[in-house]
């Protein structure tokens, strides 16, 4: 197959690296690479016989018409030279884009592939027993359990139940403080209504647990104190319990449930917090003959580090336990998107099975570090100015100020009570000029730094504030 490959002359050499050992033609079509224009790439189809052009990723342009014109097909390669190698050598393996950079096809199409693997693997599972169709234990992936504290309080139950859902838990836990009383239990199950998915109640108190059975799936946590009381109706409702030990040891707590009738057990042998007792609770984790419990929300709440790291280690440790369910839960701002992190790190563990450690599985918890570092040729130019510091005293746009802030997924520029609102900062910011709403560069150029941090504190979840550090 013989290949076309238009690149800048900044990036030629790695192009030609990277094209050594095929039938290809590198093509020097101006300084940047990106520039390619279609007037361009047809003069060079002119000139020779091609099978395949793939063009920059970061090209612009639209070379539809070219392709018409030529039969020959144009794709877009990687958006960066450096990403060449991991795609000639693939070529034949792979469909190519007219739109979208190959790169991030490569990474869609090994995604896709892995969640596909994942389905299928729990798909071929089976579990120790399921909850409405949820598989628990034997060789099924562990289920996440996302903890709703204190849902008596909670202004909109049935939406918080949902989003945990939709954020990927297979159970959501209800949990009711020492203020709720069985009338408070009964309104909010009340309110999840038509929700056909696991729902756990999270408490000792036997009058809760009492109140909660009408629906609950399972019951969050049973002892020595509350079994005796509680637990031939847990029995009678064909709910599932999770035993913890107390005084008496979890073997014992396990043979009193089994004594009131439960059939469905999960052992939580109770993970102590980081710098409590961590790792040396982890030794109680042993293999029993019922589903284990694995509480990791404990450890990243009373951890002050980023949580998809700590939930992704923590699944890992799980997964080597043998646990069925983990524990998760964003009570603080600091564990928000928990839910999710969680429920990606169980889908790693699956695919992690036949190998010796969860890395290259198509699916990541990289948000902010990069899995490769990108090597871009160095800038060419001939002299350098020291930039110099930006005045004190500014001039304010005579058009006026904006006000910039979030509300839910969109950016939002308001300005002489007129907002604009979009979920791309080039999109608000090109709305803004557009309508003539600012008339100097430098208030531009603020509009495009400040609508940008809009964006990327929604990308990753964190507040925003108007010249504020990002």
């Amino acid at each position: 197959m013989r290949i076309l490959l238009p690149t800048g002359a900044a990036t030629e050499d790695l192009v030609k690296k990277a094209a050594a050992d095929l039938d290809a033609r590198v093509a020097v079509t101006g300084e940047i690479a990106s520039f390619l224009t279609p007037h361009r790439l047809r003069e060079l189809l002119k000139d020779e016989q091609f099978d395949l052009v793939l063009v920059p990723g970061m090209c612009t342009a639209s070379f539809e018409q070219v392709e018409r014109e030529s039969g020959v097909p144009v794709c877009r390669g990687p958006r960066h030279a450096a990403d060449l190698p991991l795609i000639l050598p693939i070529l034949g393996s792979i469909h190519l884009s007219r739109t979208i950079p190959a790169d991030d096809l490569l990474l869609a199409t090994r995604a896709e592939e892995a969640m596909r693997r994942a389905k299928q693997s729990e798909s071929e599972a089976q579990g120790d027993f399921s909850i409405r169709g949820i598989k628990i234990g034997g060789n099924s992936r562990m289920k996440v359990l996302a903890e709703i504290m204190d849902a008596h309080r909670h202004e909109s139950i049935r939406e918080g139940v949902e989003t945990c859902f939709s954020a990927g838990a297979d159970i959501v836990d209800l949990g009711f403080g020492f203020d709720a009383d069985p009338a408070d239990v009964v309104r909010v199950f009340s309110e999840l209504g038509g929700i056909d998915r696991p729902l756990a109640v999270d408490t000792q108190d036997p009058a809760l647990i009492r109140a909660a059975l009408v629906r609950a799936d399972i019951v969050l946590s049973l002892q020595e104190q509350n079994i005796p009381i509680i637990g031939k109706e847990v029995a009678r409702a064909g709910a599932a319990a999770v035993v913890v030990p107390g005084k008496s040891t979890l073997r014992e707590n396990i043979a009193r449930a089994k004594r009131a009738g439960i059939r469905c057990i999960i052992a939580d042998p109770l993970l102590r917090p980081a710098g409590s007792g961590l790792v040396a609770s982890l030794k109680k984790f042993r293999k029993s003959g019922y589903p284990l419990f694995f509480g990791a929300g404990n450890v990243v709440e009373l951890l002050d580090a980023d949580s998809p790291g700590a939930n992704a280690l923590l699944a890992a440790m799980a997964m080597e336990l043998g646990a069925a369910v983990i524990f998760t839960s964003e009570h603080s701002d600091k564990t928000r998107g928990s839910v999710r992190e969680m429920r990606r790190a169980t889908e790693m563990m699956v695919l992690a099975r036949d190998r010796p450690y969860p890395k290259d599985l198509g699916i990541d918890l990289l948000i902010l570090k990069e899995k490769r570092r990108r090597r871009e040729p160095p800038l060419d130019y001939d002299t350098i100015v020291t930039a110099k510091k930006m005045p004190d005293d500014l001039e304010y746009d005579p058009k006026g100020n904006f006000r910039i802030g979030i509300e839910g997924e969109n950016i939002v520029a308001v300005i002489h009570r007129k907002a604009v609102s979009g979920k791309r900062w080039q999109d608000v910011l090109h709305t803004i000029l557009e309508k003539g709403d600012a008339s100097l560069l430098d208030h531009a150029g603020y509009l495009g730094r400040e609508l940008y941090k809009a964006e990327l504190s929604i990308r990753f979840g964190r507040s925003f504030e108007q010249d504020g550090e990002f």
